[in-house]
């Protein structure tokens, strides 16, 4: 197989606007933590999902993530690949769309090559952004109703309402009952991980907010998370699919790719 490769592609989040205007890709909304709504403008995870395929082919930048700076125009897609530096710019410059030039910068197409090896009991720091989600596998009772066999949760959400289903399963409720969000969004992570990697105790969730994300004749409400800790490696080889495969739900959007860093207190 492959060597795994980290990729960073530079674009102008201007011109990826233009490009999902154009295409008629729809835009997106976020709610804070305290629950106000405001327009989020594009989704850029659903225009980079639709571009990065038309632009590469279907999930050879995958997982990927857009960091972009407050209020700049100009943004980095990181992302996860078995294709490398030549072999990416081959197909970029054979098959992409010309308004697709004007989005990324392809002469700034920077890649690296991701170690094969891992060593079983090396501790490692991460960042991930994930959308801690659940469906599921039966009825959910609440105080209003129930949600609907195979509907997509919050995590917390699911886990407040069973423990509370005649309540209203609000934040207030769970933490007196000792449980924060961080907690819960930390045991999801773990359950993710258990075949790769055990989790360290100190993970720390660094920014959480609601938002309504565009999808095919859709528009789904849940939860974007930013999680850091560090990790113990377990399996290397099921750690390194784990790395190329990505982490949770809606992973072809921009969620999902898990972002190394050195340990901490090493």
């Amino acid at each position: 197989m492959s060597p795994l490769h980290f990729v960073r592609l530079p674009l102008s989040i201007p011109a990826l606007g233009r490009w999902a205007a154009d295409r008629n890709l729809g835009w997106s909304v976020r709610r804070s933590a305290k629950g106000q709504e405001r327009d989020a403008g594009l989704d850029e995870g659903r225009a980079l999902h639709h571009l990065l395929t038309e632009t590469f082919g279907q999930r050879v930048l995958y997982p990927f993530r857009l960091f972009v700076a407050p209020q700049a125009r100009q943004g980095h897609v990181y992302a996860y690949s078995r294709a490398g530096h030549a072999a990416l710019l081959e197909v970029a410059q054979a098959c992409a769309m010309p308004e697709a030039h004007a989005v990324f910068d392809l002469q700034g197409l920077a890649t690296k090559t991701m170690p094969e090896n891992w060593s079983a009991g090396r501790r490692i720091g991460f960042e991930i952004r994930v959308r801690p989600v659940s469906r599921l596998l039966k009825p959910l009772p609440y105080s209003g109703g129930a949600f609907a066999k195979g509907a997509e949760l919050d995590a917390f959400l699911i886990e407040a309402l069973r423990r509370f289903p005649s309540d209203s399963a609000s934040e207030e409720t769970m933490l007196k009952a000792g449980r924060t969000r961080e907690a819960v969004y930390t045991d999801w992570l773990a359950q993710k991980l258990a075949d790769a990697a055990t989790l360290v105790s100190g993970l720390r969730l660094t920014r959480f907010e609601r938002d309504r994300a565009a999808r095919t004749g859709a528009s789904i409400e849940g939860p974007n998370a930013i999680l850091q800790g560090d990790l113990i490696i377990d399996h290397p080889e099921n750690f390194q699919k784990l790395l190329a495969g990505g982490i949770g739900r809606h992973k072809a959007y921009g969620y999902g790719m898990m972002l190394l860093r050195p340990a901490r207190n090493l």
